[in-house]
């Protein structure tokens, strides 16, 4: 079923000394829950999708819990607020109706068994992806990202380090590496699907981790795909016992 083999991690921490100024500059942002100084640190996490296997170790504040064929970014980590995400789907190449469908296909299927957990999903080609600062947007853009190894990034800002009760997620960045040709893989198996990725990247953003275990391949959040692939369009049953577990 996988064809050749890409990988769909590896993560990047950034340091927390790198953190802590950014920190900073988001208490004044008006988006950020009161009550900062319980949560510890804002911090981001980044994944960065290779293809040939190439999966980096996880370290720091985002060292995933993982069992049952789930994980989660970091314990008790989620969203406690609903909020919108924007969608550029310049530079894609796709008819903007069906970037938009596929991408909020992928966040309806996890709120089908986790609740209300993101808001609508806005068309807005002014957006941009940017992963150095919180700036009030959870964002999906398409560029060229300069690795033609890696196939998607996603970053995830949000409280990770204090106390389970404390812990929240704050924003989402997502880019789709338009080094590969997107699009509808049940209509041409030669395509990167859309929904398909979009969906196990959407996960992260609602705070799940990805999974290496060959015994859940199954699932949304498996660690590997390839073009064609459209099976993490559906939620798996360690998926849906995740979300349901975290939400």
């Amino acid at each position: 079923m996988i064809k050749n083999k890409i990988s769909l991690a590896g993560l990047i921490i950034v340091a927390l000394a790198a953190v802590i100024g950014l920190s900073a500059l988001a208490k004044n942002n008006s988006d950020i829950p009161k009550g900062l100084e319980d949560k510890g640190p804002l911090t981001k996490i980044t994944f960065i999708h290779y293809k040939d296997g190439h999966v980096k170790p996880v370290v720091g504040a985002g060292k995933p819990k993982v069992t049952q064929c789930y994980g989660f970014l970091s314990s008790g980590a989620k969203w406690k607020t609903i909020e919108d995400y924007y969608i550029n789907p310049l530079n894609s190449g796709l008819d903007t109706a069906f970037a938009a469908s596929a991408i909020n296909a992928g966040a309806t299927e996890w709120e089908k068994y986790g609740g209300n957990i993101f808001g609508s999903g806005i068309v807005d080609t002014n957006v941009l992806y940017d992963d150095s600062m919180v700036d009030g947007k959870n964002v999906v853009a398409f560029g060229l990202y300069p690795d033609p190894n890696v196939i998607a990034v996603i970053t995830v800002w949000g409280y990770f380090l204090g106390s389970p009760k404390t812990r929240q997620l704050v924003e989402w960045d997502m880019l789709f590496n338009t080094y590969f040709v997107w699009g509808d893989a049940a209509v041409n198996s030669s395509l990167m699907d859309l929904q398909n990725i979009a969906t196990h990247e959407i996960g992260h953003s609602a705070g799940m981790a990805d999974l290496y275990n060959t015994s859940c391949n199954l699932e949304t959040m498996y660690g590997y795909s390839s073009e064609g692939e459209i099976i993490k369009r559906d939620l798996h049953n360690g998926d849906i016992a995740g979300i349901q577990a975290l939400y």
